[in-house]
Parts: structure tokens; sequence; C-alpha cells
């Protein structure tokens, strides 16, 4: 939409958000719900797909909103980014907000962050980035990854509702 429509960033992610919120309206009135855990029906997964694809792409065109139309840099559009994330965390844990708007609130931006934190990895030091080359930015995201899921192993304590017999006899 940016390139071959010339819409830009800014109308590309109004008409995303358009189609992101039609496809859930749709989805909503078809099935009552907007969960995506389980999905029973076909027509539910197919919406499911479309919301995807339009939050796909609505994530990439605000990253680049953000990086090419604000004049901001890879690392300033990630932490946008980051405390967009850690805010729907707050609503989440605060018990404030619904969950599933929360999903997809979150759903959309881990898109922009993780395409700015790339652009941050690999793109060269003129142009703001850190000029790692893709296998070593793919390494440093691998590190990055490991940690935070150990982290959150360590951190996470397993509702007694969820254990096995298994783990309660130990």
């Amino acid at each position: 939409m940016n390139r071959t429509l010339g819409l830009g960033y800014l109308w590309g992610s109004v008409v995303l958000v358009s189609g992101l919120l039609v496809t859930l309206l749709v989805w909503y009135r078809r099935e009552g719900n907007l969960s995506v855990h389980p999905i029973r029906t076909g027509t539910a997964e197919l919406l499911f797909w479309i919301a995807v694809i339009f939050s796909n792409s609505l994530g990439t065109a605000f990253g680049d909103l953000l990086v090419d139309n604000l004049n901001l840099g890879f690392v300033e559009a990630a932490i946008i980014c980051t405390v967009a994330i850690l805010a729907v965390l707050a609503l989440h844990y605060g018990q404030k907000f619904n969950d599933i708007a929360l999903f997809w609130v979150a759903f959309i931006f881990t898109r922009p962050f993780g395409a700015t934190f790339g652009d941050f990895l690999t793109k060269p030091l003129s142009h703001g980035g850190l000029d790692l080359g893709t296998y070593n930015a793919a390494g440093v995201s691998v590190i990055l990854m490991v940690i935070l899921i150990y982290w959150n192993m360590r951190n996470t304590r397993i509702p007694v509702s969820v254990r096995s017999e298994r783990d309660i006899d130990e």
C-alpha cells in the first residue's frame, strides 16, 4: 500500500486497522466471541487467519511509520512497542481489561517490535543500527530468547489446578 498504491505508512495503517476491525466485527457477530482458545469452527479459523494477516501487515506498517515518518531511531521505535507490550502485560495482570482485546493489541505490537529491533541489529551504523549482519543478529536474538524463556520458567508458578498428579506427589 505504501509503494504500489502510494498511500504511505499512515494511510496504509488506517486501511489495515479498518480491515482488522471489520474482520473482528464479522468474527464476533458470527461466533459470539473473539477467543482464539479454542477455535472450534472453520469460519472462526478463516477469520482468525484474515485477522493475523491484517495484524502482521499493520504491525509492519506501524513500525515503518515510527522509523520513516516520525524519524525515530530503531531503538526508540522498539522502546515504544515495548512500552505498549508492557502496558498490555500490566493490564492483563491487573485484570483491568478484556484478555481477548489485550491479546490482539499484543499480537499487533510484537511485529513492529521485532522489525525495529531486527533493523537495529542489522542496519549499518550510519543508519542507526549495529551492523551485526543477519547471522550475528539471529544469534543475539536466540540468546535473548533463551534468557527470557529461562527467566520466565524460573519465575512462573504453575497453578495447582494445572499440575499433574505426578507433580503433586513429588
